[in-house]
């Protein structure tokens, strides 16, 4: 079994903003999969996409962004999954809008969702997939930032971003880590898939 983590706040407020990209990525993930999210065993949303060598569980905590451990470390001891078979995928103010970058540990880079899931799991070595989604003007408060939805000329480039992050969810899934990063930490990206 596999965990895909989503991070993002949960509710109406916070959808279509810059912090719930990974959400986004995990809505297409269970719609390609044709799967819906439900309950979990914890404070969470999860989607069981039954594929044929396997089950992928699809899930956004509910816990708020900042949160977000919690849940990650709640469902990998509940469901017995080990550190190896989870990945991360949240929004990253320090990659320009649209570019994706996968590593196998890290800092959590100021992100604070990295951070709980970090220490909720006692290790910064998980497998994470960031979204960049732009800093836009250094001026402005970056929890305002974040917390924005993207402007109509930012869609377009943030909706193939999303479909580049399924895709290589996708490649982890059935590839690994090292084909999705190889695939998918090109800066030439947005041009080549």
């Amino acid at each position: 079994m596999k965990l895909i983590v989503g991070l993002g706040n949960p509710g109406e407020k916070y959808r279509g903003t810059r912090h719930n990209v990974g959400f986004d990525v995990l809505d297409l993930l269970a719609r390609r999969a044709t799967v819906g999210f439900d309950t979990a065993p914890v404070e969470a949303v999860q989607a069981k996409w039954r594929r044929p060598d396997e089950v992928v569980l699809l899930v956004k905590p509910l816990t708020f962004m900042n949160l977000s451990g919690g849940a990650v470390a709640g469902l990998l001891r509940f469901y017995k999954i080990e550190v190896p078979d989870l990945l991360v995928i949240s929004d990253d103010t320090n990659l320009p809008l649209g570019r994706l970058r996968a590593r196998a540990t890290g800092s959590e880079g100021g992100h604070n969702g990295l951070r709980s899931v970090a220490e909720s799991l006692g290790t910064i070595e998980y497998s994470r997939l960031r979204v960049g989604v732009g800093r836009g003007d250094m001026r402005r408060d970056l929890a305002d930032h974040v917390l924005a939805r993207f402007a109509p000329d930012e869609l377009p480039g943030i909706e193939a971003a999303i479909a580049r992050a399924a895709d290589a969810a996708e490649t982890w899934i059935s590839e690994g880590l090292a084909k999705m990063m190889n695939m998918y930490n090109r800066a030439d990206e947005e041009s080549s898939s």
